[in-house]
């Protein structure tokens, strides 16, 4: 990452896969970290053990938001980075309404980035030029759309969107873009036939793993002139329509 950094990454969703992953990275990296966590694993005592600060947030409605954002104000005079990770995938299901499947996924991937990068943009700012980042996780879907998951994929496009207007909003000072993943790791249970036709529906094939986010990442906090962009990072999925 070059020069080590002083300010804290605030990263959300930081207890498991690409979340945990980036924190260890910074952590690598030597540069302090600030996670959040719905439920607690034991990953993260881990990250405590290395010197991580810890949160448990429940984004599920905007009181517990503006809590989070008072307890990271409490404990940080400034941001280096907002990496938005935290997220639900859930399908519409006959089993739940469908305005609480469409509430549920604004409220985390909505209402969480919205309030909390209003809440907590002074601590990014003040210093200096293209010297801080938002990044949200948005959603290769964004471009395409879902029929079986209709409202996360209606939610990341409007998270998609606010990264636009995040990025005029707090130019020069502070770059805001975002990261549209397509199929970077399985989960352990996936069996092999899955995970065969999913592969199949790249160009690419593989699942790169974490270390693909990491790098972009890693760009994305050393440019100082790329700013209200969203990178897919899919295989060539598109292409496979």
């Amino acid at each position: 990452m070059g020069e080590k950094l002083q300010r804290p990454v605030l990263i959300t969703g930081g207890g498991r896969r690409i979340g945990l992953a980036l924190a260890h990275h910074f952590l690598d990296e030597e540069a302090p970290v600030v996670v959040s966590y719905r439920t607690r694993y034991e990953a993260i005592d881990i990250l405590e053990e290395r010197g991580a600060t810890c949160l448990q947030a429940d984004f599920s409605n905007d009181e517990g938001i503006f809590a989070f954002a008072e307890a990271v104000r409490s404990r940080c005079n400034g941001l280096r980075a907002i990496i938005h990770n935290a997220s639900v995938w859930e399908a519409e299901s006959p089993e739940v309404p469908r305005q609480d499947t469409l509430a549920r996924m604004l409220q985390i991937h909505v209402h969480a980035p919205y309030l909390l990068n209003h809440e907590l943009a002074p601590l990014l700012r003040g210093y200096g030029h293209a010297s801080s980042d938002i990044i949200h996780f948005t959603d290769y879907v964004v471009e395409r759309g879902s029929d079986r998951h209709m409202a996360y994929a209606a939610s990341k496009a409007a998270l998609d969107n606010l990264t636009r207007s995040f990025a005029r909003m707090l130019a020069p000072e502070v770059k805001v873009n975002a990261i549209a993943p397509g199929l970077i790791l399985f989960y352990e249970e996936d069996d092999a036939a899955f995970r065969q036709k999913t592969l199949n529906k790249s160009l690419m094939k593989i699942a790169p793993g974490e270390k693909e986010i990491i790098d972009l990442v890693s760009y994305l906090m050393t440019s100082c002139y790329v700013t209200g962009r969203s990178f897919a990072v899919d295989g060539g999925r598109p292409l496979r329509w």
